[in-house]
């Protein structure tokens, strides 16, 4: 069975100006050769005609025998993931994954990629804040947790496994105790939200629930490294509302 891509179309073009294009009903069609074709204004003819099976006429027979030749080398520049079709350009509709592989621009992992994109956002926005109050060491650790973060996309991008979570020099465990028991180890009891605790408390909170989001969103990529990481983050967080309500960072 013959496929006709938009390689081989292009170069017989660059010979040959033709306004039909003579090709065997069993032959595969490329997405992006039947779009340039399209684009040429060049119509295709279905023929059962031995000699019109890539071919423009039968003298263009011979010619063919160099673009067999040719389209055992092609490469395609894009991948579709799911379906295993290629395409020259990239659709609108598409995004690249992995390298040169393209899905729906809905893939769960493009959502996750989304998501942690926002996140970043917002503890930058949080950042700025916290500068112009001069909060210098909630600055500091806000850094731990950006930089926590882009190690995440980037474990997913390049399909590693997660580092375990030390954040502001604290481990897993003491995360997971700190959270757990604010009033013994911070001073404060659970917090319930409330605008009257200002706009930096109400920012960390954001950043909370900003992880529980994204680890929410984690889930339909089956990886448990990343969604065990994040949920360790949205507690470290916690920890971090805690110690701004007790005064820690003043």
């Amino acid at each position: 069975m013959e496929v006709l891509t938009e390689a081989v179309v292009r170069s017989i073009l660059k010979k040959d100006k033709v306004k039909e294009w003579l090709v065997n009903p069993d032959t595969i069609i490329t997405p992006s050769a039947r779009e340039y074709l399209n684009e040429q204004k060049i119509k295709l003819v279905y023929t059962k005609d031995e000699q019109g099976l890539l071919g423009i006429s039968k003298k263009n027979n011979e010619k063919n025998e160099i673009n067999d030749t040719e389209e055992k080398k092609f490469i395609p520049k894009y991948i579709v993931k799911d379906t295993g079709g290629f395409f020259e350009k990239k659709p609108e509709e598409m995004t690249q994954l992995y390298g040169n592989e393209l899905v729906l621009k809905n893939h769960p992992s493009i959502l996750f990629r989304g998501k942690v994109d926002s996140l970043q956002s917002k503890i930058l926005e949080i950042q700025v804040m916290a500068d112009k109050n001069k909060c210098e060491k909630l600055v500091c650790e806000l850094q731990e947790v950006l930089q926590y973060v882009r190690n995440i996309l980037k474990a997913e991008v390049i399909k590693e496994a997660t580092e375990e979570i030390c954040l502001f020099g604290l481990l897993e465990e003491d995360i997971r105790e700190m959270s757990h028991n604010p009033k013994k180890h911070i001073g404060v009891a659970h917090i319930l939200p409330d605008y009257k605790m200002g706009e930096i408390l109400i920012g960390l909170n954001t950043i909370r629930s900003g992880a529980r989001e994204v680890e929410l969103s984690s889930i339909p990529l089956n990886r448990k490294d990343i969604t065990k990481s994040l949920n360790r983050l949205s507690s470290a967080v916690y920890v971090m509302m805690c110690r701004y309500l007790s005064g820690y960072y003043n």
